[in-house]
């Protein structure tokens, strides 16, 4: 079951939150929802198996837990600080950071609570974009940066942690919105955040965007027009990286490369000659 389905899923039943919990030693990914107990729980955890198994979830894949006294905190036993990168470090305030990496300096630290905005490094996209981010980052100083779908600020403020300037988050939710200045602020990152569905007319030296393929398509004319060095896409499986390549190609970029993790692929594409 992907991401779209389980949330719908999670909605349906009137889930009142949900995450994707990485195994930091092998990688597994788990989708969890946690819901309010009712008074018969026979029967609720009846209806949330069959409606996953209805969803297309197989059975072996499906478990129902009923939380203690902790259930507020219960859930941040599977959270851990995240390396990402040869660099960063991705954790929730209630993790330790990483010790640093023998001869190689401190990781860059940055914090960041799993909530309602999307982005806390856990999702292979996210990954793909914060090592474009760091690769490119070594390579100059950025001046200006977009980060078109911010979600939680994630990509932006670690660009930020990068010396990035200049830096303006974008999204299309007021909870994403809020989440990137909170973030921002919680790790000393001066960005603009700000409430819209298109990108600015003005130019950055990075843009990036881990949205989803149609959007990504449909903004390519208008974001490709604001990118003045880099271009970073993402949040597209592998079979799509072929049409959406094409789109900014038409906009009149030119690929420079493309890279994947799992069944997942980010882009970096530069204005075309």
């Amino acid at each position: 079951m992907d991401e779209d389905a389980f949330q719908q899923l999670a909605e349906s039943q009137q889930a009142l939150g949900m995450s994707l919990e990485t195994d930091f030693d092998s990688g597994a990914e788990t989708h969890v929802a946690w819901f309010e107990l009712s008074d018969d729980q026979q029967l609720q955890r009846a209806q949330l198996a069959a409606a996953a198994l209805l969803g297309g979830a197989k059975s072996n894949q499906v478990g129902v837990k009923l939380l203690g006294d902790d259930w507020e905190t219960a859930w941040q036993k599977n959270w851990h600080a995240m390396p990402i990168g040869e660099r960063f470090c991705v954790r929730p305030s209630f993790c330790d950071r990483l010790e640093s990496k023998q001869g190689e300096g401190d990781y860059i630290d940055v914090v960041l609570d799993p909530g309602m905005a999307f982005g806390t490094g856990q999702h292979a996209t996210t990954r793909l974009c914060l090592e474009a981010i760091e690769r490119i980052c070594e390579a100059k100083l950025l001046e200006s940066l977009l980060d078109m779908g911010a979600g939680s600020g994630l990509l932006a403020i670690s660009a930020g942690k990068l010396g990035a300037k200049g830096i303006v988050a974008i999204d299309n939710d007021p909870i994403s919105v809020e989440a990137s200045k909170v973030n921002a602020k919680v790790n000393g990152v001066e960005l603009e955040s700000l409430l819209n569905d298109t990108p600015p007319a003005q130019k950055f030296d990075l843009v990036v965007a881990n949205i989803l393929a149609g959007p990504l398509i449909e903004m390519a004319p208008k974001l490709a027009n604001a990118v003045g060095s880099h271009l970073i896409l993402s949040g597209l499986l592998i079979e799509q990286v072929e049409m959406v390549t094409q789109a900014y190609i038409d906009a009149g970029m030119e690929l420079v490369r493309s890279d994947t993790k799992e069944e997942w692929a980010s882009v970096e594409l530069k204005p075309g000659a």
